[in-house]
Formats: structure tokens, sequence, C-alpha cells
């Protein structure tokens, strides 16, 4: 699919990963929609790329189909959708005091990982479905983010893990059931990137952490992760795929 002149829908993408995302698609001319939680880092994105910002919260069903309306309305209907936010956590099952971990905090991960991707693509695609098919008979084209975590979690992540596998085991079937309406569906998996988050932990940490990456011996920029995002929507032969983003990273256990 030609990027240029589509709507494109960005989750997360007031910051990070979906940030980059947002500035590249609009970088090749898409009109894109800043959904994120948080309305301030939305705004600000939207300004500097000429967007629309639409506060959201992709786990919320009323919440998600009222930013798919308001970013129709802005744009026209979105034929790209990047879904991008999420949220992570970091808890032993057993924790030093013999307590079992939270049950809310897996719930919670799960909730905005797994079942914010799967509200996202539901309202996304049963308006795409309904477009003008473009060359090839396509529609659109869902690009979700999982993680190397999904592969090889380390020690304290199940929820996030576990959110992010799902994330993994639904994109081929996903890429099966919508062939009929000729919407593609991918998902990147990505090792260790330079988000803000990430960027919050000491220097020495940094260092340690891009040094436990084969090659390149650095973390990866969030532009890499967009450019991938971005080049699996002109690849039209690109379906139902999972791309790890890793440099051939291996997690450790711990």
């Amino acid at each position: 699919m030609r990027i240029e002149g589509q709507a494109a829908l960005v989750t997360g993408g007031g910051s990070g990963l979906g940030e980059a995302t947002a500035r590249e698609l609009a970088r090749l001319g898409a009109r894109v929609a800043v959904l994120d939680l948080n309305a301030d880092n939305a705004q600000r994105v939207a300004q500097d790329i000429g967007g629309v910002a639409v506060p959201c919260d992709v786990s919320d069903p009323t919440s998600m189909q009222a930013a798919v309306d308001a970013a129709a309305a802005a744009h026209g209907p979105a034929r790209i959708l990047m879904q991008i936010a999420g949220i992570g956590s970091a808890k032993r099952i057993v924790g030093k005091d013999g307590n079992p971990a939270p049950l809310e905090d897996f719930a919670r991960v799960v909730r905005v990982n797994l079942l914010g991707t799967y509200n996202a693509a539901r309202l996304f695609a049963a308006a795409c479905a309904r477009l003008e098919p473009l060359q090839d008979g396509e529609r659109g084209v869902m690009v979700f983010t999982a993680s190397v975590a999904a592969f090889d979690g380390q020690v304290g992540q199940q929820a996030y893990s576990a959110s992010k596998a799902g994330v993994v085991g639904m994109t081929l079937p996903m890429a099966r059931d919508l062939a009929q309406h000729g919407i593609r569906v991918c998902t990147i998996a990505p090792g260790l990137f330079a988000t803000p988050l990430l960027k919050e932990l000491p220097e020495a940490v940094q260092e340690s952490l891009a040094k436990s990456i084969p090659f390149p011996q650095r973390l990866g920029q969030p532009e890499e992760f967009a450019q991938l995002a971005a080049h699996v929507v002109s690849n039209g032969h690109l379906n139902g795929e999972v791309i790890r983003l890793d440099g051939a990273l291996r997690m450790a256990p711990r």
C-alpha cells in the first residue's frame, strides 16, 4: 500500500516507538491520528506533524470506538493501524515476602497489551472492511507490537510475556480471518530500544543492556522500529508475519 495520502491511526503515538512511528508516517505523507492515553503528549506530537490528537484508552471499547470515529471525521476512514500502546510489569510470582503476586497486576497488563490490541483491531477492521479496495484488492494494514519477551521472557515478566505472546499468537489467525476483506496483519517484536522509559535507567545500566546485544551493540532507535513499521505497510506481500527487531538478542533469564 502506498502510504502517501492515506489516513493512519497510531495508538501510543504520544511517546517512544509510537511517536517515532507517527512522525515517520507523517513524513511519508500520511494523515496521522495520534491516539494516546496522555492527551498532552498526543497533542504535542500531533501539532508537530500536522496530525490530529485523540485521547484514547485502547482497552476500553467506548473510548476506542470514539477515537476511530474522531479520526475518521478529521482525516477520513483509516486504512493503516499501528497498534503500539502498551504497558510493562515486573513481578515475581512469589514475592520476597512469600506472598503471591497480585492477580490484579497480571490482569491489568493483559487487558492493555492483549485485549487492547484486539479491541483496536476489531474496531479498525470493521470500518476498514467497508472501504473500496485498492490495488490487489487491499483495503488496509494493521501492525501490532509484541516483544522479544514473547519468546524469551525474563524472571518476573510473566504478565508482560503472556500478553505479548498473545499478540504473537493471534497474528496469523487474524491475517487469515481478514484475508477475505483484503486487510493484512503483521506484528513487530522489538528487543531493547532507547525509549523514554528505558532511558530513565542509569547510564551504566543502559550500557550493560546494550552490550548484551550481539550486533550492533547498542540500543535500538525508535526510528528503526518506525522504518520497519512503514515498510510493512508498503510491502504488499508481508502478511501474517511476526518480525523480531532485536540485533540477534536472546534474553537471559535475568
